[in-house]
């Protein structure tokens, strides 16, 4: 009996091994369940991706090589190819510099690297040829720089209207003609299963250059526009119902595909690395001359029945662990202009021509806001600014942003926030209405780039956020992801391809992607 036992115990436990065996050996590793890998009711065959720098692997200011490789949209193809997906060929560029040779003003050029200090550019020339064409057809179709409306242009490939500004020296490389349209070289290729992520910049260039640009809500003609004026509402999304039209744009032949909505331009470090208080405690006199003028136009605001502009600032105590954080001094163009005011107020105690001055750099000026009303945001760009000093200015009001407003390009306003949020705000209604009843898959970037920016994306064991350099998900240039941002992205794109079309693609683990590209490569 015991033997017996003991023999059924040995069968039990070997076929127990042998189903293991059998069972690990069926596992698809290369899937997101173990089953094998499946394009669901997707076809994958012929994947186009249209959109514009972060679609293109935009990353450190430039375009380079090894960037192109670790895009989310080539992460993406890679899973693709497992699962019946074709070749996806990519418009490199010919080094690891980045940008194009020679220096032309608003072409981007050599990218940027951490030397352990601060960004700096890599040594070294770019060799990508300005205007040479490639030949064939690219699956990437990402276009830096791109706004909604440049995807239906004409000429927008056409080197001839480089210098002019009328055409994008990255599809210049990749159009079929002079008169192509972004839209009509991807249509072209027949796409199967395509994804569009575009409308980033018609906010973006207003956001970066401190609001300079014009909100162009309420004109429909986008031949007026500049380079940093935020899109018309309607006019997005009349674009957008084009470009997935079901005859002539992406969705012709019953395509399938994945679109994206918007983030926040302030969910990413370019806005949220310098604080607004970034100046120390002030030497007491220079805090106490200034504390009396700011004082004196607060009085005057008083008087005409409006808000302070100006806080009290801190002078330096001399206790080295005390921080004193004043706010900077900046620019609102959305403020009524009081500078005859401030003359008038100040010419008994200081006379015309000094009351005057003082009216001219004051009159719209104020102290910037963090507060749960209104936030104003000090661009990336502007470190090198504060602090020094403005030539042709009297010593005493000449320190950039602590006695002389720093200017418009270098802020972006509570106001002039919140006209970006309202255009985006409207562009990814229409995203998310136009992905409904297309049926296409969704991808809220703008809610993933949230939780990045408040720290709380976690992925494969790691925190993820936007602080810069050290965050994980920015590159240097503050604005495109970095190589484990880029993961990151690829991965909630394949998750909402899984979700609506029932595929099983597997995600990456961001742990295998750097968070900055070195000085070599």
């Amino acid at each position: 009996m015991i033997k017996n036992i003991k023999y059924l115990l040995i069968v039990a436990l070997a076929f127990s091994a042998c189903t293991t065996d059998e069972e690990v050996a069926a596992i698809d590793q290369n899937s997101s369940d173990g089953l094998p890998v499946t394009s669901g009711t997707a076809n994958f065959s012929k994947y186009v991706a249209v959109g514009n720098s972060l679609t293109a692997g935009f990353s450190d200011g430039t375009l380079f090589i090894e960037g192109q490789k670790g895009a989310w949209s080539t992460l993406v193809a890679s899973r693709f190819a497992l699962a019946g997906g074709g070749e996806f060929k990519v418009p490199f560029m010919a080094d690891n510099i980045g940008g194009f040779a020679g220096t032309t003003p608003g072409v981007p050029s050599n990218r940027l690297f951490f030397n352990g200090t601060a960004p700096v550019p890599v040594a070294g020339t770019a060799t990508t040829v300005l205007g040479a064409k490639l030949s064939g057809s690219f699956n990437n179709m990402g276009i830096p720089g791109a706004k909604i409306f440049h995807l239906l242009a004409p000429g927008y490939g056409n080197a001839a209207g480089l210098l002019t500004g009328q055409a994008n020296p990255f599809f210049v490389r990749i159009s079929s003609s002079a008169t192509a349209t972004v839209l009509g070289d991807a249509v072209a290729q027949s796409p199967t299963f395509f994804s569009l992520w575009i409308g980033n910049n018609d906010v973006l260039g207003y956001a970066t250059s401190g609001g300079t640009g014009v909100n162009q809500t309420g004109n429909l003609n986008p031949a007026t526009y500049g380079g940093n004026d935020i899109t018309d509402p309607n006019l997005f999304a009349s674009v957008y119902n084009t470009l997935l039209d079901g005859t002539n744009g992406l969705m012709k032949s019953s395509a399938k595909g994945v679109v994206s909505n918007i983030p926040s331009v302030t969910s990413v470090p370019f806005f949220t690395t310098v604080p607004h208080n970034p100046i120390p405690g002030l030497p007491t006199a220079g805090a106490a001359g200034l504390n009396q003028i700011f004082g004196g136009i607060n009085a005057a605001l008083a008087g005409a029945g409006l808000p302070a502009r100006f806080v009290t600032l801190l002078a330096d105590d001399g206790i080295a662990t005390t921080i004193e954080a004043n706010p900077l001094l900046i620019v609102d163009e959305s403020q009524i202009n009081i500078s005859a005011q401030i003359t008038a107020a100040f010419t008994p105690t200081f006379g015309a021509q000094t009351a005057a001055f003082l009216g001219s750099i004051y009159g719209q000026a104020r102290h910037a806001r963090n507060n749960a009303t209104a936030r104003d945001y000090i661009l990336l760009t502007a470190r090198g600014v504060i602090g020094t000093t403005q030539p042709m200015v009297p010593a005493t009001f000449s320190t950039i942003g602590v006695s002389f407003p720093m200017q418009d390009s270098t802020t972006l306003t509570a106001d002039e926030t919140a006209q970006v949020k309202t255009a985006t705000d409207a562009y990814n209604a229409s995203i998310l209405a136009l992905a409904n009843s297309k049926g296409l898959a969704f991808v809220d970037a703008n809610a993933i780039l949230a939780r990045v920016a408040s720290g709380n994306y976690v992925a494969n064991g790691f925190i993820i956020s936007s602080a810069y350099v050290t965050g994980g998900g920015f590159s240097l240039d503050g604005v495109h992801p970095s190589p484990r941002g880029y993961a990151l992205i690829a991965n909630e794109f394949i998750k909402s391809i899984n979700t609506k079309f029932g595929s099983n693609l597997k995600a990456y683990d961001v742990g295998n992607f750097r968070i900055q590209f070195p000085g070599t490569l």
